[in-house]
């Protein structure tokens, strides 16, 4: 649940192309927050327009899939991190990939987190529910 702290909804941006792994996404991040904004993008080109967009604002997290189209993950976060407006935001790779070099290459483009998606139901939304908890009630970023 949303921190007493801070009663503003959630906002998350979710990165990811496959529609089976958004659907799970979005509902476990409602499953932890009923109020939580999530905007979706299927590519990595449709995920940096939005991020850039001025007139939208800014989510408190981006999860963003590694193997993305058109622009990978690796591609959108090193892109961002060269926003001065995006520098700071937080962003977790959800990827299907556990390759140490992914891995490393997540971080060195400026990760905060990466979390290797399990294939286990139950095990995905306890990965969810613990990142968003973390980045979003615990970690929030002042207004």
């Amino acid at each position: 649940m949303p921190s007493t702290r801070n009663k503003v909804p959630w906002s998350v941006f979710l990165a990811e192309d496959n529609p089976e792994d958004e659907a799970l996404t979005v509902r476990c991040l409602r499953q932890l927050s009923p109020s939580c904004r999530v905007r979706v993008a299927r590519d990595g080109e449709e995920a940096l327009g939005f991020l850039k967009e001025t007139a939208t604002p800014t989510p408190d997290l981006v999860l963003l899939d590694l193997k993305l189209p058109k622009l990978n993950g690796i591609e959108v976060l090193g892109l961002m991190r060269g926003i001065r407006t995006l520098m700071g935001l937080p962003v977790v790779i959800l990827s299907s990939s556990d390759e140490p070099s992914d891995v490393t290459a997540c971080y060195e483009a400026g990760a905060n987190a990466f979390v290797c998606k399990p294939v286990n139901f139950d095990d995905y939304q306890e990965a969810v529910s613990v990142l968003g908890r973390f980045w979003l009630e615990f970690n929030r970023r002042p207004a």
